[in-house]
């Protein structure tokens, strides 16, 4: 294609206009700092619907999302903290992005390619160490490049890390990427890219905890489920998937139709004893990696509604059953127990253990792609 002078023009005003259009709905602030010393910053998007999100470079941190309910009283609906210093010293993973692998790996290492790799034990549920979300200091704990972009025309946060070699115990240097889009509709739509220079385990996924009253307005027991998902992994007591893929029918974990959270979170169900709630993997009933709608939580009191949409093959529905009531969030109200939930995309857990469940390790020259969509309207 060959432009004339008037119509590079035109493509550069067009290019120009973007750019600043991005800058427009994208405003920054300073954040503080992490204790040795990195400034950190808070990035707001907002558009035209009093819909926003704000995100730090931290973690690739989801700080704020501002919903309105029926009525148009905006809320912030996931949980987070108002300093830095707060996210370092006690965030349970509020609204980061997790990686290198997200979930649990059993006992803390994994084969590839006839070597064992040795990761950090940084978890132990039930008595049985693992590594969980990365290891020790996961992709949750480092400070992000943050750029301000468009994807699709659509105001962008792009955040990228690159992963040594060896860093965590996981073999390559990994590029990844991850792509904050708010678009006109209030949804914000996460795009993850990677590629490495060895091959190595790779699934990422953001950790939000959700609270469609708003967070730190109590429990979120009456919020209402529906997971498209005929099965899910069944897991030991020390939340590792038994490598069993079970059906979901006649169990509390079916949720093909619409159940509160309440209503059977306390079964008497060994797999409920093992996690003290909901805390699995599902398996889509999506396993071809296009993108779809893969469940819906709604709130009667506020008519918020909140639906996933994927192209990953496993979702980790998690009520929230480790928080106390200790930890003390940004409109000063305790984080109360089972005051949050949360939908993390992902692939299943320990799968570079699991020969069975869909492949994550990723090689040199191929790329990682995923996209998860959260979409938010209130009736």
């Amino acid at each position: 294609m060959i432009l004339t002078s008037a119509g590079f023009a035109l493509c550069y005003f067009l290019s120009v206009a973007t750019v600043l259009a991005a800058e427009d709905s994208i405003s920054v602030r300073p954040f503080g700092k992490t204790t040795d010393g990195r400034e950190v910053s808070l990035y707001t998007l907002k558009n035209n619907r009093a819909f926003s999100v704000e995100i730090t470079d931290y973690g690739a941190t989801v700080v704020r999302l501002m919903v309105p309910d029926r009525s148009g009283k905006i809320a912030d609906v996931v949980l987070g903290f108002n300093t830095i210093a707060e996210y370092e010293r006690d965030s349970p993973y509020f609204g980061a992005a997790i990686g290198r692998y997200a979930n649990r790996i059993a006992n803390g290492e994994f084969k590839l390619d006839g070597k064992t790799y040795n990761l950090a034990k940084n978890n132990n549920p039930g008595g049985i160490p693992c590594s969980l979300h990365g290891g020790s200091a996961g992709f949750d704990k480092v400070v992000w490049s943050a750029e301000r972009t468009t994807v699709d025309n659509l105001p962008a946060l792009r955040l990228t890390y690159n992963s040594k070699d060896g860093e965590e115990g996981y073999p390559g240097n990994l590029k990844v990427t991850v792509n904050y889009v708010l678009t006109s509709d209030s949804t914000l739509r996460i795009d993850y890219n990677a590629t490495t220079d060895r091959a190595t385990p790779v699934n990422l996924t953001n950790h939000s905890y959700f609270n469609l009253k708003g967070e730190g307005n109590g429990e979120i027991l009456g919020h209402r489920v529906m997971i498209n998902a005929n099965y899910y992994t069944p897991v030991n007591k020390g939340l590792i998937p038994t490598g069993e893929i079970a059906s979901v029918k006649g169990t509390p974990f079916d949720f093909t139709e619409t159940y509160a959270i309440g209503d059977r979170v306390n079964a008497d169900n060994e797999q409920i004893h093992n996690a003290g709630g909901y805390d699995h993997n599902w398996v889509l009933n999506n396993q071809d990696a296009k993108l779809v709608h893969v469940a819906t939580v709604s709130e009667p009191t506020s008519g918020r509604i909140l639906e996933v949409w994927t192209t990953e093959p496993g979702l980790q529905f998690y009520s929230g059953n480790f928080l106390d009531g200790r930890l003390v969030g940004k409109s000063g109200k305790n984080y109360a127990y089972r005051g949050a939930f949360a939908m993390e995309t992902q692939h299943y857990p320990d799968s570079p253990n699991q020969p069975a469940f869909p492949n994550t390790i990723l090689k040199p020259g191929n790329k990682y792609q995923t996209t998860t969509i959260y979409k938010f309207f209130a009736q």
